[in-house]
């Protein structure tokens, strides 16, 4: 079954109250986030743009600028965003859903542009590090970091730049009227990338039907310490579906984990956060929510 990131084709992962109007994206109209936000929260919402991840902090935080935003934190390819799990750990932000969104690159410029007169092509680094593979064919053409790849389509039509291309969706193509040049240059069709539904702690309500939970923690330097931990998830039932080593600044050779795991019920997943949190030093649940069940809405 072929998969589309557009938006006529996404189906909400999850069922989630539209109460959330003002969905806070990085980036800007026709980002990846955008398609991700409206996937998860429904058309019926307002998007917030944030150049940076942590201008997106910063809107959430602010207070009266957004209700819930949506970050991503990982792709099956370019691997974690590492920045983001440090901004989530400092933050007063909890995890409240997830959704995987299957990542289509395209190659736009202005109408009636070739691919022989491009000099240039701009998008966000992780976009391109996805499309590696199609540009070592095509040494001819400079790439160019930027911060959004949508922000890179929209400089293309607001600029005039006929020797310019962008990698982004084709949501940012329509949008700024752009042509596709090539579709699905990404070196890896399987392409997806999970995004965080985020809201404030103090106003986000409880997921009755959570079932998965992300949290952080750190070990005692001690033999097999962790390995002990992940005795216990296991002997707990859970399907440990994450885990990332961070350094802790300011204590060099110590790690900050952090873990994602699937539990079969409320009281399962409850179960293991209260040992874990007996377990492990420094415990911070990061958030509990209803998984996405990604190999069921994307293939």
């Amino acid at each position: 079954m072929e998969i589309s990131s557009t938006l006529e084709q996404t189906k909400t992962a999850q069922a989630v109250p539209q109460k959330n109007s003002r969905i806070v994206i990085q980036g800007v109209r026709g980002a990846f986030h955008e398609i991700a936000a409206r996937k998860f929260f429904g058309e019926n919402i307002k998007i917030v743009p944030a150049l940076s991840f942590a201008e997106l902090f910063e809107k959430m935080e602010a207070g009266g600028t957004a209700d819930a935003a949506i970050m991503a934190i990982e792709n099956s390819i370019a691997g974690s965003i590492l920045r983001n799990y440090h901004l989530l750990q400092h933050s007063d932000l909890t995890i409240t859903g997830e959704v995987y969104l299957r990542i289509e690159q395209h190659l736009m410029a202005l109408p009636g542009v070739d691919i022989s007169q491009l000099k240039e092509v701009q998008s966000h680094p992780m976009a391109l590090a996805q499309c590696a593979l199609f540009f070592k064919k095509h040494p001819h053409i400079k790439l160019t970091e930027s911060a959004d790849t949508a922000e890179s389509a929209a400089r293309i039509q607001q600029e005039n730049l006929w020797d310019v291309g962008a990698v982004g969706s084709e949501l940012a193509a329509g949008a700024y009227g752009l042509d596709i040049i090539v579709r699905c240059i990404e070196t890896n069709h399987r392409n997806f990338t999970r995004f965080l539904a985020l809201e404030p702690k103090d106003s986000a309500v409880a997921n009755p039907l959570a079932n998965k939970a992300s949290v952080s923690f750190s070990t005692s330097h001690e033999p097999g310490s962790l390995s002990r931990i992940l005795s216990m998830l296991a002997s707990q039932g859970v399907n440990l579906t994450k885990i990332q080593s961070v350094p802790i600044l300011g204590k060099p050779w110590q790690y900050l984990f952090f873990v994602d795991f699937i539990a079969e019920n409320k009281n399962a997943l409850q179960s293991t956060l209260e040992c874990l949190k007996e377990m492990a030093l420094q415990t911070t649940v990061l958030g509990t929510y209803k998984s996405d069940n990604w190999t069921t809405n994307n293939e």
